[in-house]
């Protein structure tokens, strides 16, 4: 959810800029824009609404400088439009801002800028930014951001030109990442690593409440009352390549067929067969401190709280202790009760989703223990958390997640395994765990194998404007997440039921028109689930059933998409797989944009 790149060094800024904003369009937005640093120390700024490429056809032939600033907007205040893109400038055309984040107090502020004659362009909370930092009494450009950020509430994470310190860029973050990129004779600035990797392996991660000044030659971290916190950079584990699209017409395309390797990677050396248990020193908590816990409380956005649902199910059903996952949107808003024997476990594909870095915050504000499941090291939760679990999925580009969000599942499956084994689950149990999640890559490989068919069936359920999709227990988040998908890429309006509440009022909505997704597995409740699809077909409903082989559907006439057989603990996993597709076919059939989008974004960092 917007996008932040800058550059100061020895080369030409602009087409750097350019590729870096490229490289962040999966986070989501709606209009571009550079600013450059020219000969003369003007600030050459150019701004246009949709995608990065119409931007780049329309800039001069020759934009030369070697400084500069560039974002990708996601609209909060005020529509797309070239007024309110970034980056945005003070009156004399001096200072140049890019600011990811909400500033809160800014109709305020714009208030008492236009009573001291300011003239505002935009709708944008970010303008008075760039004026504010124009109009400091500071002699640096430090203490001009300093002073201006000061002024504000909120969050941001922002870069700075100034044509009167044109050696430099100032930075600094509140609530929203930032990084920076170090470079031979050359500093790199992103809101994400996807920006960076092509050009450095080393990076900064600034922390709330953190500035730094970046020159071409080094960098210089500090806080608020200018106190140096000397950061050294760090090395990440991300190759070029693994950005690209490898051949696939779309990164979700890429992302759910590398589901087997990506698997294999989250549990390659975290099985003890010996034990019958799951090796996860990451979580920083010894046998004693995981025995020690009563309840598991799970927190996540979107798709990872439907998997933090998944995740609970499996910690009763193998911990035999209380767990409930909740959306971390909510959680701080209603004063939560933090537990000292409650271990809560935040749970994000980037590490910097805002609502659930905000969420982790109260926890330890309170003094609970929670632990992060996250993909990216380094992240924002990552490193607020205080031990977890990385997924090791690997880069996730389209916005739907695919491969993340089942390396979260299996990674739940190994949090229950750990808790159940220091409680009441038998070493014999624990090794039936073990096996059954060592053959999940071939199992999903084997899901995989079916797209052509799946494809099929996506083309008649995208035929339909609405859709149900039920489940029952285990069943019931696996069809949260597929409505989810459905609904995210395809547009067709897709909710989920338990099956079981069908009855209980949406059963008025069946008809012809409206067909429903319905999860049957072979479990203790295939009876109950076979029934409700009887209903659903006796009032005329279309059922297409995500099931196994031995579910005997006796008379009905039902399309099935059949997955692989596990141990019924992690049913969900493999059943949530074919969905993916399902969605994804969906929407390639009605023509739509899969990877990117409408209105949504990779990375959600703005409340």
């Amino acid at each position: 959810m917007c996008g932040i790149v800058g550059y100061i060094g020895g080369q030409n800024a602009a087409p750097l800029l350019l590729e870096g904003l490229t490289r962040l369009e999966y986070r989501g937005y709606d209009s571009a824009g550079i600013a450059v640093l020219g000969p003369k120390n003007t600030a050459q700024v150019h701004r246009g609404v949709g995608r990065v490429r119409n931007l780049a056809a329309a800039l001069p032939k020759r934009l030369t400088g070697k400084v500069g600033i560039g974002h990708t907007r996601w609209a909060t205040h005020g529509p797309a439009s070239e007024a309110n893109a970034h980056p945005h400038t003070s009156e004399d055309g001096r200072v140049c801002v890019v600011h990811n984040g909400i500033i809160d107090n800014a109709d305020a502020l714009r208030a008492q800028l236009a009573d001291a004659g300011v003239t505002l362009t935009s709708e944008t909370d970010t303008e008075v930014l760039a004026h504010l930092i124009a109009r400091a009494k500071a002699d640096t450009l430090e203490d001009a951001v300093v002073e201006a950020v000061s002024r504000i509430t909120g969050t941001y994470a922002i870069a700075v030109t100034d044509t009167a310190h044109p050696d430099r860029l100032v930075i600094a973050r509140n609530g929203s990442p930032l990084i920076i990129g170090v470079g031979e004779r050359e500093m790199f600035v992103a809101s994400d690593l996807a920006a960076l990797v092509r050009h450095t392996s080393q990076v900064v991660h600034l922390d709330d409440g953190e500035f730094a000044t970046v020159f071409a030659t080094g960098y210089r971290t500090f806080t608020v009352d200018e106190s140096d916190t000397t950061k050294p950079a760090t090395e990440i584990d991300i190759a070029a390549e693994d950005l690209d699209l490898g051949g696939y017409p779309h990164y979700m395309a890429k992302e759910i067929q590398e589901q087997p390797e990506s698997v294999e990677r989250m549990i390659r050396g975290r099985l003890d067969d010996r034990f019958g248990v799951a090796r996860l020193d990451g979580l920083n908590l010894t046998p004693r401190e995981l025995r020690g816990f009563s309840r598991v409380k799970i927190l996540g956005c979107g798709s990872a709280y439907y998997v933090g649902q998944i995740g609970a199910t499996m910690i009763e059903e193998l911990a035999r202790i209380p767990a409930d996952a909740e959306a971390a949107s909510e959680f701080r808003y209603r004063n939560p009760i933090i537990e000292a024997d409650t271990l809560y476990i935040a749970v994000s594909q980037s590490g910097e989703t805002i609502d659930t870095a905000f969420a982790v915050e109260e926890i330890k504000r309170k003094g609970g223990r929670v632990v992060g499941l996250v993909n990216v090291v380094g992240s924002t939760i990552a490193r607020a958390c205080e031990g977890g679990v990385y997924l090791h999925a690997g880069p996730e580009i389209a916005v739907a997640s695919t491969k993340a969000l089942t390396n979260m599942a299996v990674g739940f499956a190994l949090i229950a395994l750990s808790l159940g084994r220091v409680r009441d689950l038998s070493n014999a149990d624990g090794r039936r765990i073990i096996d059954a999640i060592r053959a999940l890559p071939g199992q999903i490989k084997t899901i995989l194998d079916a797209e052509p068919e799946i494809a099929e069936h996506a083309k008649t359920v995208a035929a339909a404007q609405s859709l149900f999709f039920v489940g029952r227990v285990r069943g019931f988040p696996v069809a949260r997440e597929g409505a989810q998908k459905f609904k995210e890429i395809s547009y067709r309006h897709a909710e989920a039921y338990q099956t079981s509440e069908l009855k209980h009022g949406p059963l008025a909505l069946i008809d012809e028109s409206l067909p429903t997704v319905a999860v049957v597995p072979s479990d203790e409740l295939t009876d109950r689930n076979l029934a409700a699809v009887q209903q659903i077909k006796a009032r005329g409903g279309a059922v297409l059933a995500v099931t196994h082989e031995d579910v005997d559907f006796g008379e009905l006439d039902v399309p099935r998409i059949v997955v692989p057989r596990t141990e019924p603990e992690l049913d969900p996993i493999l059943l949530t797989v074919p969905l993916q597709l399902l969605a994804y076919h969906a929407a390639l059939s009605l023509g739509y944009d899969i990877d990117k989008p409408r209105n949504l974004a990779k990375s959600v960092t703005v409340e």
